[in-house]
C-alpha cells in the first residue's frame, strides 16, 4: 500500500515568487489527507497533477492566515467537480467560524456536505479500519495542534514452508491465514496465523508539526516517525526572536526528533521569508549537527513513505 507526502508550501508568514505557504498533502492509496492548507496550495496541487477532487479531510493546525487562506479557494473549487462524499475539515477552535464566515460572506456556492470537527481534546480524531490520525496540543500564540497518521500493526511475515509443512496447500487459504483466519488443513487439522506468521510488523508513521515553542513533550508524540515534518523557521541565532514569536529554530526541530527516537527523517518546513532559497542552509547545516537525516522540503517535493521491513 502506497503511502506518500507531497509539500504543497513549505514558507511562513508570507508567500514568496518561489515559495507557497505551509501545506503538505499525504496519499495513502485512494485516500488523500491535507495538513494545513496556505496560499498557494491549488498552485501546487494543479502542478503535480494530484487528483484534489478525492481529498478526504483536511487538518488545519491553527487559524493564522499563513495556514488557512487556501482554504476558501478550495472549497469553491469542489463545488466544480462531480463530489459525492463529505469533505471533512478538522480544526482547533475558531476554525468552524472561519469556514462558516468565509462561505457567507464569499457567496459560496457548495453542492457538498462539509464537516467540520474542532479539536478539543488531544487524542485521535480521525479513524478508518488499518490506520488513525491524532491531534496533540503545541503551544503557538493561539490555539495549535500537531497532527499524528499512524498505521495499525501489520501481521508477521508469512512463512510459506511452515504453511506446506502444516498441509495447507498454496492458493486462497494462504490468504486466509495472512489474513489473520484459521484454515483447515487437507488433512482435516486446522492451521491458526500464528503457527505460519512471524511477529507482528509496524506500520508507517507520519508527523507534521509547526508554529510552536520548542517543547520537549512534543518527543513522545512523533517518536518512530518515518517522516517528520516540523517547522524550522529560524537559525538559532534568531532564538530570542523565535521565542517570542512562539516558533522553533530548525536545531530545536532537530532535537525533539533527536530525543524522540526512532525517526527516520526529519523534514524541515516554514521557513521565516527572510531566508531566500540560496540561504537556507544555515537552517540544515543547524540541524544535522544533531540530527544527520535532516533534509530541506521545498514546493512541490514528493517523499515517498515506505515500509522499513
Amino acid at each position: 500500500m502506497n503511502l506518500e507526502a507531497y509539500i504543497l508550501g513549505c514558507g511562513g508568514m508570507m508567500p514568496l515568487p518561489y515559495r507557497h505557504l505551509t501545506s503538505v498533502l499525504l496519499r495513502r492509496e485512494g485516500s488523500l489527507f491535507l495538513f494545513d492548507a496556505g496560499e498557494g496550495t491549488q498552485v501546487s496541487l494543479r502542478r503535480l497533477n494530484l487528483r484534489w477532487k478525492k481529498i478526504n479531510a483536511i487538518f488545519i493546525s491553527h487559524t493564522h492566515a499563513d495556514h488557512v487562506t487556501g482554504l476558501p479557494g478550495l472549497l469553491m473549487l469542489s463545488s466544480q467537480v462531480d463530489r459525492d462524499e463529505p469533505l471533512y475539515i478538522y480544526g482547533p477552535p475558531k476554525i468552524a467560524e472561519y469556514v462558516e464566515e468565509n462561505r457567507r460572506v464569499l457567496d459560496m456556492y457548495i453542492n457538498y456536505e462539509i464537516i467540520v470537527k474542532e479539536i478539543r481534546e488531544q487524542g485521535i480524531c480521525y479513524e478508518e479500519e488499518d490506520f488513525s490520525i491524532r491531534a496533540f496540543y503545541v503551544h503557538h500564540t493561539k490555539p495549535c495542534v500537531g497532527y499524528v497518521l499512524e498505521e495499525k500493526k501489520r501481521p508477521g511475515e508469512f512463512n510459506p514452508e511452515k504453511a506446506l509443512a502444516l498441509k495447507v496447500p498454496r492458493g486462497p487459504l494462504w490468504s486466509a491465514l495472512q489474513s489473520g483466519n484459521a484454515v483447515t488443513a487437507s488433512d482435516g487439522t486446522t492451521v491458526y496465523p500464528d503457527q505460519v506468521l512471524g511477529p507482528e510488523r509496524s506500520g508507517r508513521k507520519f508527523s507534521f508539526v509547526t508554529d510552536t515553542l520548542y517543547m520537549p513533550e512534543i518527543a513522545p508524540e512523533v517518536a518512530n516517525s518515518d517522516l517528520f515534518v516540523c517547522e524550522g523557521m529560524f537559525e538559532h541565532a534568531l532564538l530570542d526572536t523565535a521565542v517570542e514569536k512562539k516558533h522553533m529554530t530548525a536545531l530545536q526541530a532537530a532535537m525533539i526528533a533527536q530525543a524522540a527516537g526512532g525517526i527516520k527523517k526529519l523534514l524541515l518546513i516554514h521557513y521565516s521569508p527572510r531566508y531566500a532559497d540560496k540561504n537556507l542552509s544555515v537552517l540544515l547545516d543547524e540541524a544535522r549537527s544533531v540530527f544527520p537525516n535532516t533534509e530541506l522540503s521545498k514546493d512541490r517535493l514528493h517523499i515517498p513513505i515506505e515500509y522499513v521491513d
